[in-house]
């Protein structure tokens, strides 16, 4: 039995389904799982009946539920702020750089990833989905790699079997030496959910499958992973009207918008999320809400690649399932999902005046409305006895927040939080202490990440 106590917390954020906050309460944690929230529960000797293993003085500071991140690609940490590519859209950014990751390794992969999930860690965040469909035929256990990374740093992962079956000989944007054949993808997708797939409650894995988008993958691809995917009661993940390239795309193929052809093919429903979902009409918005079919909002990625602003105060208010996410690091050059979170309250404020969400809104999209994306709102997302022990703590004496908390639900939004959280706990683990991963050796991990990166690009 491991146990964590968090004594003397200033104000609990639990973005539980009454907004409650706690003051002055203590949370104690054993075995990954909160067993109490109170005050002075370190004097109750009925809590677990033992001392516990570590105790972690809070005072002066306020607990939020671990940030759940709904979409991301960590190998593109590695081709960042690449000059060549700064000014460019969706279709001619990914031709560009595509030439780069057809030459993911193993090696490549898990120092990417551990650099992209350590970067998430430090800002808060406990669960990591990450969207890999790049393939290489001589890439090695792609997955695998990421496994190693999410075990080394201790994070809670959610793996997806991506894909792409359209090569620019098929019309697509990819190059022939990274897509594969229907066959050989559902082959490869039934040995990674055997391997990945823990439904046990707080699993520590698990994973969807998530072909690319509509305009790299066939009908074929996208009909029989949702077959396989209700087969073995596994998410389904994609992009989806994301650009007015893609619309065009769909309409000139199949003579279909883009979430007509995908609901053709199977893809709606509560175990369906689109990343993106920025150009849907209200008529497909509908469908959404009717549907459950949820929809994960990249804000930051949306802006620099300028693919335009999701509907998201509308989302909200017709009850679509909404998260968070921080896309690709090439095209958000970052992995700080409170950077995310900010940048959507003041995008929304900006675009939506009164009728955007409110700071505390944002949270709880990047918190229960992420994990619901998951299928996991019964788990993470909100700090409540018998859930999982995912949060982060924040000291409240910074001098960047003095006289910002007078309202400790909206200030991640409204004022942000610089630099790095001072305590992640996952899983009642101690993961990120006085803003520093204690897992990994940060200065030796940016030292041998930044040689791989320069071997990985030849520059």
């Amino acid at each position: 039995m491991s146990t964590l106590l968090i004594k003397n917390i200033d104000a609990i954020v639990t973005c539980d389904g009454e907004d409650s906050m706690p003051l002055g309460s203590d949370i104690l944690c054993v075995d990954g799982i909160i067993r109490r929230i109170g005050p002075d529960l370190s004097s109750d000797r009925d809590t677990c009946g033992i001392k516990p293993d570590r105790i972690i003085d809070a005072s002066g500071m306020i607990a939020y539920p671990g940030l759940v991140n709904a979409h991301h690609h960590l190998y593109q940490v590695f081709s960042r702020n690449l000059p060549e590519v700064q000014n460019l859209e969706l279709f001619d950014w990914l031709v560009a750089l595509y030439e780069v990751w057809k030459n993911l390794t193993e090696e490549t992969e898990r120092l990417a990833s551990l650099t992209a999930m350590g970067e998430l860690m430090k800002n808060g965040c406990t669960t990591v989905f990450d969207h890999h469909y790049v393939f290489p035929a001589e890439g090695g256990d792609l997955l695998e790699a990421q496994w190693q990374a999410a075990c080394e740093l201790g994070v809670r992962m959610h793996f997806s079997r991506g894909s792409m079956d359209r090569s620019k000989k098929d019309g697509g944007l990819p190059p022939d030496s990274v897509v594969q054949t229907v066959d050989e993808i559902m082959k490869d997708s039934v040995r990674l959910i055997e391997k990945y797939q823990d439904t046990s409650f707080g699993s520590m894995k698990r994973i969807a499958l998530a072909p690319c988008s509509p305009f790299s993958v066939s009908e074929d691809l996208l009909r029989e992973s949702a077959n396989l995917a209700r087969e073995y009661g596994v998410r389904l993940h994609t992009h989806l009207c994301e650009t007015k390239d893609e619309e065009n795309y769909t309409l000139e193929k199949v003579g279909l918008r883009p979430l007509a052809y995908m609901e053709k093919l199977g893809w709606v429903g509560p175990d369906v999320w689109y990343a993106h979902g920025i150009h849907f009409n209200t008529e497909e918005l509908e469908l959404l809400a009717a549907t459950g079919t949820g929809v994960c909002h990249c804000p930051i990625s949306n802006m620099k690649l300028s693919s335009g602003i999701a509907r998201i105060p509308e989302m909200l208010k017709m009850g679509i399932p909404v998260g968070l996410g921080v896309d690709g690091s090439a095209s958000n050059d970052g992995s700080n999902l409170l950077e995310e979170l900010r940048v959507a309250y003041l995008l929304h404020r900006l675009n939506s005046s009164d009728k955007a969400p409110s700071g505390y809104d944002v949270l709880k999209i990047a918190t229960m409305g992420s994990a619901r994306l998951l299928g996991r709102e019964k788990e993470i997302g909100s700090l409540e006895e018998g859930k999982c022990a995912d949060l982060f703590l924040v000291d409240s004496g910074r001098l960047e927040l003095v006289g910002a908390l007078f309202d400790p639900k909206s200030v991640l939004g409204t004022v942000g939080l610089k630099g790095p959280v001072d305590y992640t706990v996952v899983n009642g683990e101690i993961t990120v202490e006085h803003g520093h991963l204690t897992r990994v050796d940060e200065e030796k991990l940016a030292y041998e990440a930044g040689r791989q990166d320069r071997v990985y690009l030849g520059r």
